[in-house]
């Protein structure tokens, strides 16, 4: 099988990208993929708060991390790679990765490739599909929208979103549901996946102490995300080695 890299981020501040990189890790883990981060939060990263094992942050400006990142997608023996760019990153990240010759090898079949690409409801994110879209050759495209605040994505108003998403056409879409306000704040403060979460456990593996009624949300949550991932196949793919998983753009509230 071929190693898959996928990239999420968002030039957008505040649009909940990293939480998008928690819930695939989260649905891997789930699903018995082995997967492995790199957060370019430099010199903090708020992944590896989450996954300190399996979550190493990198400078993308430093060309040796740029090494350690692709130079060992084949040799880690880790199927996937998840790449969360720090805010404001994505379109320099696109480019470092057109100029080294990275999207050119992915279209060629030397690995599969994904971006998850984080938006928001509003028309300097949306604008952010028109700008990047020159990287997006063979790329498939799906649009994620990440209700973490009531809100709509101009659904009311399809001439405005025929006009940002005729551009892709190709996009497929996934939608990840509201979560309770604090039972996202209690997993926050714990510092846990949101697997350990639902499963009761602390940082150090030892039994947690978080409410039966907020894991029950946790839960909730999750299983309707693993429905939404499923719609577009993403793990399906990897574990039979067919065709080439999908990449999914994050919509956030």
């Amino acid at each position: 099988m071929k190693p898959t890299l996928i990239l999420v981020g968002a030039d957008k501040g505040g649009v909940g990208k990293t939480t998008v990189s928690r819930a695939l890790l989260d649905f891997f883990a789930r699903k018995n993929v082995l997967t492995r981060a790199f957060d370019t939060e430099n010199p903090r990263g708020t992944l590896k708060r989450f996954y300190p094992a399996n979550t190493e942050i990198i400078d993308l400006g430093n060309v040796a991390h740029q090494m350690k990142l692709l130079d060992t997608m084949e040799t880690s023996n880790v199927p996937v790679t998840i790449v969360d760019f720090k805010a404001g990153n994505m379109s320099y990240a696109l480019d470092m990765f057109d100029r080294i010759g990275a999207l050119e090898a992915a279209r060629n079949g030397a690995f599969n490739l994904g971006l998850f690409h984080v938006i928001g409801p509003s028309i300097a994110s949306l604008d952010e599909i028109g700008e990047i879209s020159r990287y997006l050759k063979g790329i498939n495209y799906v649009v994620t929208r990440n209700f973490i605040n009531e809100t709509n994505f101009f659904e009311w108003d399809q001439a405005t979103q025929r006009k940002y998403f005729a551009q892709i056409p190709k996009a497929q879409e996934i939608a990840v549901p509201k979560l309770n306000e604090m039972a996202y704040e209690q997993v926050d403060l714990a510092g846990v996946t949101f697997k350990d979460f639902i499963d009761n456990r602390g940082t150090d593996g030892a039994p947690g102490k978080y409410s039966f009624v907020l894991r029950g949300y946790v839960k909730k949550w999750c299983s309707e995300i693993d429905e939404q991932f499923a719609h577009v196949k993403l793990v399906q793919d990897l574990l039979t080695g067919g065709r080439e998983p999908q990449v999914a753009v994050a919509a956030q509230a």
